[in-house]
């Protein structure tokens, strides 16, 4: 398997993220050099989907999109000025006039939203208890679906389709002729479990079971992210730790791109 590899990222932002520029090590090679390898990777809240993208992305030296993070952006940006979420009109146009910019390198996390006054680093504020209440009121709304579905796959393209894109309908919307499709599960006591893990502690049974169960639910009725779709791969990682959970979606990445054509 390809070794992990030293990054740097380039100075220069653009519109679609920030590019990044790799330092190869030596003695080994990107795999699929000069080709597309769009990974797409899909599965339920606490599977472990970011972790685990963001580190397959180091391995094979690809670029990394949290598509999750955008909804989140939004919801940020709703909230920051004013919007009733039920207004689904409202909502929608908010998405569409968002100016956003995110970094696709697996090393640096940052989102920024432009606002009146510049940019607004809300890397951390996306991430807050009020935002994950909110954004399946967002991530549900069909006209949003379609405006970041629609930015997310010119993401890819503008990575030269070398890019690991995680998310919940990633395998059969977004990014559904990948060379690499996977569902990533696990079952939902090792995901409450890993969620709270995550958190510190600092949430209750019921507050979990909000975060995890109720807005997988939610998020279900316009997003397939429970079962495998035809031609996608699963891997279960209840009992697996992280680098076995690493060890197996880089299995399935090899196995795939390693199948002749139309196999």
């Amino acid at each position: 398997m390809a070794g992990t590899a030293m990054t740097e990222l380039n100075s220069q932002s653009t519109a679609q993220g920030t590019s990044v520029r790799y330092t190869p090590v030596p003695g080994t090679e990107p795999l699929r050099l000069g080709r597309p390898l769009v990974v797409a990777i899909d599965g339920p809240s606490g599977s472990g989907k970011s972790s685990v993208s963001k580190e397959v992305a180091r391995r094979l030296r690809l670029a990394y999109l949290d598509t999750g993070a955008m909804y989140r952006a939004v919801a940020w940006d709703c909230l920051e000025q004013g919007l009733d979420l039920a207004d689904g009109a409202a909502v929608e146009a908010a998405a569409r006039g968002l100016d956003l910019e995110l970094s696709t390198s697996p090393d640096v996390e940052r989102v920024l939203v432009r606002g009146p006054h510049g940019m607004t680093d809300v890397t951390a504020a996306i991430r807050e208890p009020r935002i994950s209440a909110a954004v399946s009121a967002v991530a549900t709304n069909l006209g949003v679906r379609d405006e970041l579905i629609r930015r997310q796959r010119a993401i890819v393209a503008a990575h030269g389709r070398r890019m690991v894109v995680e998310g919940r309908d990633i395998t059969t919307v977004v990014a559904r002729d990948a060379e690499v499709r996977i569902l990533l599960t696990a079952s939902e006591e090792a995901r409450l479990r890993r969620r709270g893990a995550q958190l510190g502690g600092t949430q209750s049974a019921e507050q979990l079971h909000e975060q995890v169960v109720a807005r997988d639910a939610k998020d279900s009725t316009v997003a397939s992210f429970t079962q495998a779709a035809d031609g996608v791969f699963t891997v279960d990682s209840s009992d697996l730790d992280f680098d076995q959970t690493i060890d197996a979606v880089l299995g399935v990445v090899h196995a795939a791109v390693s199948r002749p054509a139309g196999a």
